[in-house]
């Protein structure tokens, strides 16, 4: 079945959103409400961080036009990952079942990725964009008269799990301040984004936007995964020498500095041997340095044991440490809770 289907739905949310928001159909039929991302380059998002095509727009070496997002937090339905409005997100999944209910869809389907995320949070910013959203209880930590609905029908601030229905809040909770904009990228859940993890404190990453192909291997074992070296940028085998470490305290070579639980402006480059600006230009690439001084506080928290997988933008109860560039690398792919879900997203 082809995903573009001229009907009622699509043509109605297109005039509604003013052609920012499509409908997309899986392999089952069920349609599903995504962001047209039109391509950027980096220099036109942040100067500092390079020249040419954002790599979300690149996947497996092919420029993109295009990148859709899921307009809404996921919800599984019928085995499938779609993005629908008014809906309560689903959440309590590990990384492998949503990444499985996002590929069910069909070819070229899968998460919204780490790049994604840091593509769309470059852009935001470059756009005077500070998206809010459910940070505190069904409410805005920073402006608490901006709610959302419940989806455990009580009153914003009520203890509880206070996921709110995807989209049910102001304008002000959509990337670009509008209502034709992704919804609930600052709070709500913490979301799966693939592409990134630390495995023993190293950083890696599958290369541009490699981890949206709907086949690519995302497992532990998988041999795509690159290291990040500290004098070129360059991505490298895993293990190099020069590989790009992150560590709570000391000056190692090629190694960034943040406490476990803290906010992306605390991130140093203190090392003997400190990372260049080539390779601190690829960690801002893929979201795990800061690209200004001004975060908007956004939290950044990892642990260094073992493989840690990212999570992206906070959850009900992050308040301001909620955010489009909010990070966490400190879970395990199997862990499942209330707090974490992920959302749908596409490439042609």
């Amino acid at each position: 079945m082809t995903i573009f289907i001229k009907d009622s739905l699509r043509a109605s949310v297109e005039a509604a959103s003013g052609g920012q928001i499509t409908v997309l159909y899986t392999e089952k039929g069920q349609p599903s409400h995504m962001f047209v991302q039109n391509a950027f380059n980096i220099e036109d998002v942040d100067a500092a961080s390079g020249t040419g095509l954002h790599p979300m727009f690149k996947v497996n070496g092919v420029e993109k036009a295009e990148r859709f997002i899921g307009a809404y937090p996921g919800i599984v339905s019928d085995g499938e990952l779609i993005s629908l409005p008014g809906q309560d997100p689903t959440a309590s999944l590990n990384f492998d079942t949503f990444l499985a209910r996002a590929r069910a869809n069909g070819e070229g389907w899968g998460l919204m990725t780490n790049t994604d995320w840091s593509g769309i949070a470059m852009w935001c910013h470059k756009n005077g964009f500070r998206p809010r959203g459910n940070t505190t209880q069904g409410k805005s930590s920073d402006a608490p008269l901006e709610a959302g609905v419940r989806a455990d029908g009580l009153i914003p601030g009520a203890a509880g799990t206070a996921r709110t229905l995807t989209g049910s809040g102001p304008a002000s909770w959509r990337h670009n301040n509008n209502n034709g904009g992704i919804a609930d990228l600052c709070g709500n859940i913490n979301e799966w984004a693939p592409g990134l993890r630390l495995m023993g404190g190293e950083i890696q990453v599958l290369k541009d936007n490699d981890a949206a192909m709907s086949t690519i291997d995302l497992s532990a074992a998988s041999s795509e995964w690159r290291a990040i070296d500290g004098e070129t940028g360059l991505l490298v085998a895993i293990g190099s020498a020069n590989a790009v470490k992150v560590a709570a305290t000391g000056t190692a070579n090629y190694t960034i500095v943040a406490s476990t639980a803290s906010k992306m402006e605390s991130i140093t480059n203190p090392g003997a041997t400190p990372v260049s600006e080539a390779g601190l230009k690829t960690l801002k690439l893929y979201g795990i340095y800061p690209f200004t001084s001004n975060m908007d506080g956004d939290y950044f928290g990892y642990n260094p044991e073992g493989e840690r997988v990212p999570t992206r933008g906070g959850a009900w109860a992050v308040a301001a440490g909620a955010g489009v560039s909010c990070l966490g690398l400190g879970g395990a792919r199997s862990i499942a809770n209330a707090y974490l879900g992920a959302r749908p997203a596409f490439s042609l």
